[in-house]
């Protein structure tokens, strides 16, 4: 499997990232797959989760913000398909010619069954893609997935992958972390009317213990900050108790709005999700690399970087409670050269390591490997 390969990547959706944070990582891989002159054709299933309700909630902001993708990524050839009658004759046509076919974990166990029933007759290459911490947290969701019938499996982090190597006993598995689209994520002209920005969903129950002491107590307690969120799917009590703290909730943020809106940020916030913050260390998720291709002054609730992807201390400042929080968020609103020189540091090692274009390369050594 050498020269120019034909790729089909499978994911929920490419036009909506309404609660759909892999978007942005999932766009920026095919994009640079494609300027290395592979095929790149991308297909998500008609009237997607995210999508519908994308279109259903979000009104005009929805209209511009599928619009702006469709303007930012004039070279993803985005297909459309349907599970009906016709489904599996469909597939065989576009999968005909396929060296590698990549399958994200979030889509429908028939299309994956679908799929996978042709790699046989048709020859090519199986990559499951898995980005979330459903291995850890519920391995059931996943086993429905026939494995042995993937040709290997990649895993967002290395906690994962050896989930999918030693405890499902997949043979051949690689550590493929997200990365920053730097493209579209890139520092913008500072016009910062915010001082701390968060950026994230309310998550299902999965750290509102860690947004109440991370973001929501220490803004509180500091009543002169200019504290704002953006985010989905926030029950009437998490917005009240934002608005309790003074923090001005803006609700649905197209992604790629995400760059200017960190420009009028002085410090960003990452508060991961419990299960990266416990057993699955050494995952950051997509939101680090966002905010730190973008510039920006990142603080943290206690996450641990296990596989040295970044410098603690350096690319961002790490807090282990919420007073810990609060007294950071003080000395950095006041030093102007800290926050210059963290925002400096992370931007490097984004650039040096962790943009989707080295993610691409990487992807192309894995599908050679495939093929020895």
């Amino acid at each position: 499997m050498s020269g120019r390969l034909h790729f089909r990547i499978f994911a929920h959706s490419w036009v909506s990232d309404w609660n759909h944070g892999n978007a942005h990582f999932l766009r920026g891989l095919a994009r640079e797959l494609h300027a290395l002159g592979h095929e790149v054709r991308c297909y998500e299933e008609y009237g997607s989760w995210s999508l519908t309700n994308l279109v259903r909630r979000e009104g005009h902001e929805a209209e511009r913000a599928i619009e702006q993708f469709h303007r930012e990524f004039p070279e993803l050839d985005v297909r459309v398909y349907q599970r009906n009658e016709g489904f599996q004759h469909g597939l065989r046509e576009e999968l005909s010619g396929a060296d590698v076919v990549i399958i994200h974990e979030w889509n429908n166990q028939d299309v994956v069954d679908g799929i996978l029933s042709l790699k046989g007759k048709l020859g090519f290459r199986a990559l499951l893609h898995d980005t979330h911490h459903r291995a850890y947290t519920n391995p059931r969701e996943i086993l429905r997935f026939p494995l042995h019938l993937f040709d290997g499996v990649l895993a967002f982090g290395e906690t994962i992958r050896r989930i999918y190597a030693e405890g499902f006993g997949v043979e051949r598995t690689w550590t493929f972390h997200e990365a920053a689209d730097i493209a579209h994520f890139s520092p913008r002209e500072k016009n910062q009317s915010i001082d701390l920005l968060w950026i994230g969903n309310w998550g299902d129950e999965e750290r509102t213990r860690e947004l109440r002491e991370f973001l929501i107590e220490p803004v509180s307690d500091l009543s002169e900050v200019r504290a704002v969120v953006y985010g989905v799917r926030y029950p009437d009590e998490g917005k009240a108790a934002l608005a309790s703290a003074g923090i001005d909730y803006r609700g649905y943020l197209p992604n790629l709005a995400a760059p200017d809106v960190y420009a009028h940020s002085l410090l960003s916030l990452h508060v991961p999700r419990r299960q990266y913050a416990n057993g699955l260390a050494g995952i950051p998720t997509i939101r680090v690399f966002e905010a730190l291709a973008c510039g920006s002054t990142l603080l943290c609730a206690p996450w641990n970087d296990a596989e040295h992807l970044f410098r603690p201390g350096q690319d961002y400042i790490i807090t282990n409670s919420g007073e810990e929080m609060k007294s950071a968020i003080q000395w950095l609103l006041r030093d102007k050269a800290a926050r210059q020189q963290i925002a400096k540091s992370g931007l490097q090692t984004i650039l040096q390591n962790h943009t989707c274009a080295y993610r691409a390369l990487q992807l192309v050594e894995i599908c050679k490997e495939l093929s020895r």
